[in-house]
């Protein structure tokens, strides 16, 4: 059954049985990984949500903080850093030290997906989670990174998939008091093939403080 409205996290969540398959099967073969739902990172009281896919097998899924030890975080937090949003522009490890400014990053999907595609089943199932941390937080400016991440922001708000197109650089008003602003997933492989550059990241997050001040 899908969480509780008013949940923003369960550590032991094991409502999407592949999920929770995969993740035993990962913790047989990687023990020392966090293999579980992981939290989201930075403070309840932040003005800036960012939004991403899920968990990746080597980052977040090893380390149990959004983005830390992959290649998708090396862009993402050095940007962070650059705008004031984050204490240190890399994110290694869980206990590093780094914290972030007025900044809190989650995932739609809260678990590992098996090749880092969650089925819209899942998606689903994760979005009470999303949606509990959004009122709990009402951040002035939500970040999606890529359409899953902006679809489940839309479904957290209640909003029809077709009311808000996804595109990069894009900008939407969820309500009064909360845009949403999209770009493209900071993965490898879109700032290996340069769909999304430093630069066009960097224009942004400068937008985003802009509006956040």
């Amino acid at each position: 059954m899908p969480p509780e409205s008013r949940e923003i996290f369960a550590a032991d969540c094991r409502a999407c049985p592949r999920l929770a398959a995969f993740l035993e099967d990962v913790r047989t073969k990687h023990p020392e990984y966090h293999a579980a739902p992981v939290p989201s990172f930075g403070p309840l009281d932040a003005r800036l949500l960012i939004v991403g896919l899920a968990p990746g097998m080597h980052g977040a899924n090893a380390t149990g903080r959004p983005f830390t030890g992959d290649y998708a975080g090396v862009l993402l937090y050095q940007t962070l850093h650059a705008h004031g949003f984050a204490s240190g522009p890399e994110s290694s490890r869980a206990n590093d030290g780094l914290e972030l400014l007025d900044c809190r990053i989650t995932n739609a999907v809260k678990c590992l997906p098996p090749q880092n595609k969650p089925t819209t089943e899942e998606i689903r199932t994760c979005n009470g989670f999303l949606a509990a941390e959004m009122m709990v937080m009402r951040p002035q400016v939500i970040l999606a990174l890529g359409k899953i991440a902006h679809d489940a922001i839309l479904r957290a708000k209640g909003l029809p998939l077709s009311s808000l197109r996804f595109g990069h650089g894009a900008e939407h008003e969820l309500d009064a008091d909360t845009r949403l602003i999209d770009s493209y997933h900071c993965s490898r492989y879109n700032t290996q093939t340069r769909r999304l550059t430093p630069a066009m990241f960097d224009e942004l997050f400068a937008r985003i403080r802009t509006q956040i001040g």
